[in-house]
């Protein structure tokens, strides 16, 4: 068992002059204030069930990656149609578009290490029945059309519960911290998962690969019952009767009208959009422009998921991320990619790869930390329920109309346009916050995706560390 690691003693409030004349408020712990080990990347796995929580996940995500390592070429081999086997994924897909809303709507109803439990233990039926299948050769092409819904069904209810349930491991300032450790556990599980399918399937066959995967979400349903929250932790919801009648109205009304939720939307779908599928865009530079191949692509991409696990690590020392934040991180992101855009080596675009995937993943830690902290507690399963399914649209929406301006422009000028219109996008927004909250009669404007965007991107490119102050 893992030792019990204290938490740090806090800080001394210290108190200020305000802005307004003769009045005093509490300040902000600042860099000089807060306690030695506030800003860990780690600091989250000091609370035990966060270690355990970790290391689970870790598992799991191993064991997913084992089985998504396999299951494309399993629907091949069963099917022989690159068609079917793309309406396999989209099966898979569309009840997060589609039920998005209702199974956060479920979240926030059910006790949610229930619901936890319950939909991993669902999940681990599946995955089991599947492998006994494949095993006895009686995976037919309607049933695996079955399983694929039935898989997206549960997930709609299953992400959000176990992103939730994450949180309430940790007190509320270290949820960037939890975040960017699941960021790291993804990617090192995804490393695991597909070393560990090629052995595992060589030696024993496809089913071995469902049935890794199946045992791992076991053991995370096991592991749940004996998780505690946190002190500090962001409180729970309570009875909500007059929410829970409105059902998933009530998110949609607050998502749309809360206008930092409205921001990260548009920014996030912006920049998914028009340019961070690298898998695409940097696919098709790499063997068009720089004439390369399997082996520099594949060179590329291993420098990508170095940076995005660099950038977890960095985002990991966030606390509370802002809207300008991840306005900041798009921008720049944008003009990044604008360079990228202009490689004229391989070399020259390695380099470029790393601060744009580190930017990628300060972003996404930061969107999903404002996410699942930002909506009361009564509401945040619906929150993460809504991003679902407009995160869901974009990421259809996406690659065809990247696929269609490489087709149109080259991969270059895909590029290049998409970072421009990206850049363009938050720099005009951000003049229009400005003008607005310089015409406003009333105090302090509501945090958009303005403000201080034009004037902070060229410092936020210097380094990550700037970044993190930003927050």
């Amino acid at each position: 068992m893992l030792p019990r690691i204290t938490a740090p003693s806090r800080a001394r409030r210290v108190l200020v002059p305000s802005p307004r004349k003769g009045s005093v408020l509490p300040a902000a712990r600042s860099a000089e204030t807060a306690p030695e080990g506030s800003r860990a990347p780690w600091r989250s796995l000091r609370h035990r069930s966060m270690r355990w929580w970790s290391l689970a996940n870790l598992v799991s995500n191993a064991g997913a990656w084992m089985q998504l390592t396999v299951q494309n070429l399993l629907v091949l081999q069963l099917t022989g149609s690159a068609a079917i086997t793309g309406l396999s994924l989209a099966l898979q897909v569309a009840p997060g578009l589609l039920l998005g809303l209702a199974g956060g709507a479920a979240v926030d109803r059910w006790p949610r290490k229930t619901t936890a439990a319950v939909s991993q233990a669902a999940l681990a039926v599946i995955a089991l029945g599947t492998a006994a299948l494949v095993a006895l050769g009686a995976l037919s092409v309607p049933l695996l059309m079955v399983l694929a819904v039935l898989t997206g069904l549960i997930a709609t209810i299953e992400s959000p519960a176990c992103a939730l349930l994450g949180n309430d491991l940790v007190p509320r300032e270290d949820v960037p911290s939890a975040i960017a450790v699941g960021s790291v556990v993804h990617s090192v599980g995804r490393l695991a998962g597909t070393a560990l399918a090629g052995v595992a399937v060589g030696l024993f066959g496809m089913a071995s690969a469902y049935l890794a995967n199946g045992l791992s979400f076991v053991l995370v349903a096991l592991v749940i019952p004996f998780l505690r929250p946190a002190a500090g932790a962001a409180p729970a919801a309570g009875p909500q009767p007059e929410a829970d009648r409105q059902g998933v109205r009530a998110g949609v009304a607050f998502f749309c009208g809360r206008r930092r939720l409205v921001a990260v939307a548009c920014l996030t779908g912006l920049g998914s959009m028009l340019g961070r599928n690298y898998g695409l865009t940097l696919a098709a530079l790499v063997s068009g422009a720089l004439h390369g191949g399997a082996r520099e692509y594949g060179l590329i991409a291993t420098v990508l998921a170095v940076g995005g696990t660099v950038g977890a690590v960095i985002a990991g020392r966030l606390r509370n991320p802002s809207v300008r934040l991840v306005a900041v991180l798009t921008a720049a992101g944008g003009l990044l990619q604008c360079l990228a855009a202009l490689s004229p080596t391989l070399l020259i675009l390695a380099l470029l790869v790393v601060p744009m995937a580190v930017l990628e993943s300060l972003s996404d830690t930061a969107v999903t930390t404002i996410l699942q902290t930002d909506p009361p507690a009564h509401l945040r399963g619906r929150v993460l329920g809504a991003w679902r399914s407009v995160s869901t649209l974009w990421g259809l929406a996406g690659p065809p109309l990247l696929g269609a301006s490489i087709q149109l422009l080259g991969a270059r000028g895909a590029l290049l346009a998409g970072g421009l219109l990206v850049s363009g996008a938050v720099g005009g927004g951000s003049l229009v916050s400005r003008r607005s909250t310089a015409g406003s009669p009333a105090g302090p404007a509501v945090e958009g995706v303005g403000g201080a965007v034009g004037g902070t991107v060229g410092g936020a490119v210097g380094g990550p560390e700037q970044l993190v102050a930003a927050a």
